[in-house]
């Protein structure tokens, strides 16, 4: 059903186009690197979340051959699914291995958590909310990010918020700034940086390649507000707190 948030404001959308698709990612990788070097020259810090997948490791790989101060920058994750930090599908091993390199190896790296309580097949509700208790406390202190790297699903998921998923209405919900979801079509729970906390963000970058993520993306951006599309959310914010630019950048 639609949202019933009173007086959205629509956020400042910027479309960047890039062909062929390997220019976009060292452009983006300099515009972040422009705005977390503004965040240090007025905070002496600032705080990078970063989407995992297969999808942003060119950008990770472009991002660490930057000349930062990558001390002075602090890395969490956008989502996390609840594995084994050394598993083949976390997040934070991906960081780790093509982010947190060259340039970048100096940066802090907060995880959503060091390990599990269980093996990740036997995660009940009770323990995926004591997980995502444990990570707001250990992320609140780095928010709100200065910029914030999503990705988006064929689905229409943005970070782990899937439409229809248990666990989805309360991290769009919540003041919290992590939640757990359990996607239906997807393996893994997962954590995810709630509505919240995404739109409490300095910056929004989506990097989109190919038609299709494009499409869903057009769909957002054009059709109602609902939570069936998760990144139209994001496309809005409450009257009392303008939405963060967004800026979206498109290869074939």
């Amino acid at each position: 059903m639609p949202s019933t948030e009173p007086s959205p404001t629509v956020r400042s959308v910027q479309e960047h186009l890039h062909q062929p698709a390997d220019t976009l990612w060292p452009a983006l990788a300099e515009h972040i690197g422009t705005a977390l070097e503004a965040a240090m020259a007025q905070r002496g810090q600032a705080t990078l979340a970063v989407s995992g997948g297969r999808s942003p490791v060119p950008l990770f790989e472009a991002l660490r051959r930057l000349p930062l101060a990558w001390a002075r920058v602090q890395v969490l994750p956008v989502d996390e699914r609840c594995v084994p930090p050394l598993h083949a599908d976390s997040n934070a091993a991906l960081v780790r291995r093509h982010l947190l390199q060259e340039h970048a190896i100096g940066a802090r790296f907060v995880p959503f958590f060091d390990a599990l309580p269980d093996a990740p097949e036997a995660l009940d509700t009770r323990d995926l909310d004591e997980l995502a208790r444990a990570a707001s406390r250990r992320v609140a202190p780095l928010l709100p990010a200065d910029v914030v790297v999503l990705g988006l699903g064929e689905d229409g998921h943005t970070a782990s918020l899937f439409p229809d998923a248990p666990g989805t209405a309360q991290a769009l919900a919540t003041a919290e700034p992590v939640a757990w979801t359990r996607p239906a079509r997807a393996p893994h729970a997962r954590l995810t940086l709630t509505l919240a906390a995404l739109r409490g963000a300095g910056l929004l970058e989506l990097p989109l390649c190919g038609p299709v993520k494009q499409a869903v993306y057009r769909q957002a951006l054009q059709g109602e507000v609902s939570p069936e599309r998760p990144l139209s959310l994001l496309l809005t914010g409450a009257a009392a707190r303008p939405a963060p630019p967004l800026h979206v950048w498109l290869a074939p």
